[in-house]
């Protein structure tokens, strides 16, 4: 996949040289030759992935890597430290101060373009993640809240070591912070570990005894439980080989043995923190795409929704030559509720009309709120004479018992009037078959409220729904 690539460094040499590889294998790159301009060039350019050389003049890549993360607008771009320092200490420093990465002078190309396609893939994918929460308008998936509310918290981590030093070592260390270990010494042992719980982070190593740890890795990412969990590959220096396949089939990170406790928390902290924040996203999506069907107040569905899947209903007559029905529902004189109760309780009452209303119909019929105080049932493969059974069973449901609205001892009684309508004519529209509906609605409104009605067996009503409504409170 192409990506906008910002190379960072203060000699012309290492830059252009840089430049030549990105470009060959078409990336598109940018560049800038200190800190500051760095900075300027990730707002302004907004690329995909920046390789920070780490010893600058005047600000060296440690403290752009943590300008960079502080800012909303950069702190999701992922940083490579491209560095001469080999000490752990210094690669400790950069995971703190915000890098997800370090590439060791002379670059090498098979760790370069392997790190900079796993890291570009992330960052599409959680970008996508993030436009749409924009485009939704219910969140700002940039801000500070949604980040801090991803944490530090411990997490469960599944280790996949089959030697018992260096799994010891990987759980203390880890344990120190809090974290949960589970470990399991093969693959199928982990598949046991797994059932009905996913962890926030795997650790594999490659060399999993007589397993294929890649093979391993592979597998999780097909899999629906684990295909968004973090992997941490454990890896010899000699591996790298084996690491650009391992970043190709969506390993997140890895650690070269001998490796540093504290280089492990830092990576662990960073793939944890992502894991989180990536699920905080899809949570959010979820919630907001639930919230395009749904009726906020009682739950059910709305009317854009209910519309949409009766057309769908009437649609499919012309091939199963099954009936469609219609319940429309309407609280008698809801509006003496809230003039003399308050919308409080007038929101209480919509509430549990519509749970009762819900509890009375069958999985498979939909309930919806048409507006206001109204409601719509729709009855797939249902006749006239089972819909108005039904719709008197509604109607029973909610005299049958009153309605609590606060806590004193306010108890109010409240009925419905309903209309039914039914077709079987692959002609007819769902707009036809709701009017029928509503007129029917009208006339028990007309003859006392608190009754059933059933409409015209063929469509000639021809005021749209609604139109009434002034007439029936």
């Amino acid at each position: 996949m192409s990506a906008r690539i910002l190379v960072v460094d203060d000699i012309p040499m290492n830059v252009r040289l840089l430049e030549a590889k990105l470009s060959a294998e078409y990336f598109e790159v940018v560049t800038a030759t200190d800190g500051p301009g760095a900075l300027k060039a990730a707002a302004e350019m907004a690329p995909d992935l920046i390789l920070l050389d780490v010893m600058m003049p005047g600000m060296d890549g440690f403290e752009v890597s943590r300008r960079l993360k502080a800012d909303p607008k950069t702190r999701h771009i992922p940083v490579v430290m491209v560095t001469a320092l080999r000490d752990t200490s210094d690669r400790v420093r950069g995971l703190d101060a915000g890098a997800d990465d370090f590439l060791t002078k002379p670059v090498n190309d098979v760790a370069l373009f392997a790190r900079v396609r796993s890291l570009t893939r992330l960052k599409v994918m959680m970008d996508e993640l993030r436009l749409r929460h924009t485009a939704s308008g219910q969140i700002d998936a940039s801000n500070d809240a949604l980040d801090k509310a991803a944490g530090d918290e411990p997490a469960r981590v599944l280790l996949l070591e089959s030697q018992d030093i260096l799994a010891a070592a990987i759980a203390d260390g880890l344990s120190d912070a809090g974290h949960v270990i589970e470990r399991a010494r093969t693959g199928a042992e982990a598949g046991t570990l797994l059932e009905g719980v996913t962890p926030d982070l795997i650790i594999v190593n490659l060399r999993l005894g007589d397993e294929d740890g890649l093979r391993l890795c592979s597998q999780f990412r097909t899999k629906d439980e684990t295909r968004h969990v973090p992997i941490l590959l454990i890896i010899n220096a000699d591996d790298l080989e084996e690491l650009a396949k391992g970043l190709d089939l969506g390993v997140t990170d890895y650690l070269i043995q001998p490796f540093d406790s504290n280089e492990l928390l830092a990576r662990t902290r960073t793939q944890i923190r992502r894991r989180r924040y990536h699920d905080l996203l899809r949570d959010l999506l979820d919630k907001s795409v639930s919230m395009a069907y749904t009726d906020a107040l009682t739950g059910v569905y709305n009317r854009r929704y209910m519309q949409a899947h009766l057309d769908r209903q009437v649609m499919e007559i012309a091939d199963t030559r099954k009936s469609v029905s219609v319940i429309m529902l309407d609280l008698d004189r809801f509006k003496s509720v809230n003039d003399s109760h308050g919308h409080t309780a007038g929101d209480k009452v919509l509430k549990e009309a519509s749970r009762r209303i819900s509890a009375n119909i069958r999985d498979f019929d939909m309930v919806a709120r048409y507006g206001g105080e109204e409601f719509v049932v729709v009855m797939p493969n249902t006749d006239l004479n089972v819909a108005t059974a039904v719709a008197e069973r509604l109607r029973q449901g909610l005299e049958s018992a009153v309605f609590a609205v606060d806590e004193s001892e306010t108890r109010l009684k409240v009925t419905a009037s309903l209309g039914v309508a039914t077709t079987r004519d692959p002609m007819e529209t769902a707009e036809s078959l709701l009017r029928r509906a509503d007129s029917a609605l009208y006339a028990a409104k007309n003859a006392g409220r608190n009754r059933v009605c059933k409409a015209e067996t063929e469509a000639k009503a021809d005021a749209a729904p609604g139109d009434s409504v002034a007439l029936r409170r």
